[in-house]
C-alpha cells in the first residue's frame, strides 16, 4: 500500500484511530478479520490486528528525519533499519505519542557503496519494522522540506512470500521480531515477507483461504498448520478445512508454489501419558495435511514435515510449543534451504 508517498508494506488499510488521531496499521482487511474465529473462540480478531511484520519504508534525501508512531493497546517496540542494517531500536509506549529523531548514518559515506549495496534492500531505503505486541499507528513524518518517495522495485526484494500460520509464525516467544524464523528465512532467502500469521486462531477459516488465494502480490505462500486446530476440531472437520484451504489456493495459483508444513516438534509428541489427545491429534493432523496435499495432486503443491525445519527439541522454549530464539534460528536455516530447493525446482 502507498501512502503519502510511502510504502505500508504487509498492510491492507490504514484505519483513522477516533479520538487519537493516526492511522493503524492492519494485516487484513476490516470484513476478513471481523469474521474470524470458531465457535466462542474470536481471539483472531485481536490477534489479527497486531502489526506483526508490517513495514513503513520510503527513500529521502534528508540528512535527519521526524517520524510520529504510537503503540495502542500495549508497549511496542520499532526497529529501524537503512536497507539491511540495523540503525536503531524503540519502545513505544502504549497510548502515546512517540516522535524519534534520526539521523543518515554518518559511517555510510566512508565506504565503498558497492558493499552498502544489498541483495534485497537500497542502503538508501528507511525501514520501519514492528513486531507481535500490539497494534501501531502512524501519524507523521517529517523530512523538513526533503522529498519521500516510496522504494522503487529495484530498491527492494524482487520475490515475495506470503506466511501463514499460528503464533509460531506470528514470532512466537522471540525476543525481537527480527528474530523470528519467518523474518530470519527471509532474510537468508533475500525475498519480501508478508506475515498473516494469526496467534492462536490459525483456523483455516474459508475467509482465509479466499484471502490468500486472491492476494495479488506473493509468488510462493507457506501454510503451517495444524497446532491451533487441536483439541477443537475432529479429524473429519480439520480434513474439510486444510482441503479447501490448499484446493482453493493452488486452483487460483496454478502456477506458483505452495507448501504445507506439519505441525512443528513439541511437548505433546512426548507426552507420558498413553492416551494424552494432543499427541494423536498430532500425529493425525500431520499425516492428513500431507495426505490431503496428496490427494490434490498438483505439481507446484509440496508437504513439509515440522520436524526437517525445527530440528532440535532443545529449541523450544519452557512451554514445549513456541521456538526460543535460538529454535527460530534453526528453523530458518533449515526452511530457507526447503524452501530454496522447492523454487529452485520450479524456476
Amino acid at each position: 500500500m502507498i501512502f503519502n508517498n510511502m510504502e505500508f508494506h504487509n498492510v491492507e488499510e490504514l484505519e483513522v484511530v477516533p479520538g487519537l488521531g493516526g492511522y493503524k496499521l492492519q494485516r487484513f482487511p476490516s470484513q476478513l478479520r471481523h469474521s474470524l474465529g470458531h465457535k466462542d473462540h474470536e481471539r483472531g480478531r485481536f490477534y489479527a490486528q497486531k502489526s506483526v511484520g508490517c513495514e513503513i519504508r520510503f527513500v529521502t534525501a534528508a540528512k535527519f528525519i521526524w517520524i510520529s508512531l504510537s503503540a495502542l493497546e500495549q508497549d511496542g517496540r520499532v526497529l529501524v533499519y537503512k536497507g539491511e542494517f540495523l540503525h536503531s531500536t524503540h519502545l513505544l509506549k502504549a497510548g502515546v505519542i512517540t516522535t524519534l529523531h534520526l539521523e543518515e548514518p554518518p559511517h555510510f559515506n566512508n565506504i565503498d557503496p558497492e558493499y552498502l549495496q544489498g541483495d534485497s534492500f537500497s542502503p538508501q531505503v528507511w525501514r520501519f519494522q514492528f513486531g507481535k505486541e500490539c497494534n501501531i499507528v502512524f501519524h507523521h513524518l517529517d523530512t523538513f522540506g526533503h522529498d519521500v518517495n516510496p522504494p522503487h522495485e529495484n530498491e527492494k526484494p524482487s520475490r515475495r512470500w506470503l506466511a501463514y500460520g499460528s503464533s509460531i509464525t506470528f514470532g512466537g516467544d522471540t525476543c525481537t521480531y527480527n528474530n523470528a524464523y519467518v523474518q530470519q528465512t527471509a532474510n537468508r532467502m533475500k525475498v519480501d515477507v508478508y506475515n498473516k500469521g494469526i496467534a492462536g486462531s490459525c483456523f483455516c477459516e474459508k475467509q482465509i483461504a479466499h484471502y490468500i488465494s486472491s492476494h495479488s502480490q506473493w509468488d510462493f505462500v507457506t501454510l503451517e498448520l495444524g497446532i491451533n486446530m487441536r483439541g477443537r476440531f475432529t479429524v473429519e472437520e480439520y480434513e474439510n478445512r486444510v482441503r479447501y484451504l490448499l484446493q482453493t489456493i493452488v486452483e487460483e495459483n496454478p502456477d506458483k508454489p505452495v507448501v504445507a508444513i506439519g505441525i512443528y516438534p513439541n511437548g505433546a509428541d512426548y507426552s507420558l501419558q498413553i492416551d494424552d489427545p494432543m499427541t494423536k491429534a498430532n500425529q493425525d493432523f500431520i499425516e492428513i495435511s500431507k495426505r490431503v496435499g496428496a490427494d490434490i495432486g498438483h505439481k507446484n503443491l509440496h508437504f513439509v514435515y515440522g520436524d526437517k525445519v525445527l530440528t532440535d527439541f532443545s529449541g523450544l522454549s519452557t512451554d514445549l510449543v513456541h521456538p526460543s530464539d535460538y529454535g527460530h534460528s534453526i528453523m530458518a536455516e533449515n526452511l530457507s534451504k526447503i524452501l530454496q530447493q522447492i523454487l529452485e525446482r520450479e524456476a
